[in-house]
């Protein structure tokens, strides 16, 4: 099994042996627990499914709580599926967390990105703002959009305003600097999408 959920409870920065200041974001990873398992003759692949956080059973429905329920557990509040190469060394109520991933050295990070909402060309694409002079309207428009009457029309793709962020954002190869098998928590050097709190993907590089 190649992947784990998390949770993002921010940055900070810690020193290496060397001396050298690193940025890291602290990833609370567990503990979880396989839930059900996905096999080839009943789900057409091999999988196990792992959830993550406790959840109210007052805010949970009919069929989060039968799910749980057959597998006599908690209901948890996320869940994702890893592939795995043998089911039977990850039996159903197995609880895992940061210290499984004690040999890893990149990993690879999923999250949902802040959104921003509407926002303009200047905030979303990084525009240049117009002349300040006296006179001018142009200060945050985007500027000229196509060309003359042939194609008479935008072009798709074109850099404009609209929605920015809340999109899923994937990260490669971020460096482990540090893991905490007791607390669960993984130091992963660099930013990390999403907002602190955010349920964060991880999987080994």
């Amino acid at each position: 099994m190649n992947g784990i959920l998390a949770k993002k409870l921010g940055m900070t920065q810690v020193f290496t042996e060397q001396g050298e200041c690193v940025p890291v974001t602290v990833l609370e990873a567990g503990p979880c627990v396989v839930v059900c398992h996905k096999t080839e003759e009943k789900d057409g692949y091999t999988a196990i499914q792992i959830g993550f956080g406790l959840k109210d059973e007052r805010r949970a429905n009919k069929a989060e709580l039968g799910h749980f329920k057959k597998a006599g557990l908690e209901v948890r509040e996320y869940l994702a599926e890893f592939d795995v190469a043998d089911l039977e060394a990850w039996p159903v109520g197995k609880e895992f967390g940061a210290a499984d991933f004690a040999d890893a050295t990149l990993v690879n990070v999923s999250g949902i990105s802040k959104g921003h909402g509407f926002s303009g060309t200047v905030k979303r694409h990084h525009f240049h703002t117009g002349p300040r002079g006296h006179g001018t309207h142009n200060i945050r428009e985007p500027g000229g959009l196509s060309a003359h009457s042939f194609p008479g029309r935008v072009f798709k793709g074109k850099k404009m305003a609209g929605q920015y962020g809340n999109k899923k954002v994937t990260i490669k190869n971020l460096q482990v600097v540090k893991i905490d098998g007791d607390r669960n928590l993984i130091f992963v050097r660099g930013a990390v999408p999403g907002p602190k709190n955010g349920v964060i993907v991880v999987r080994k590089g």
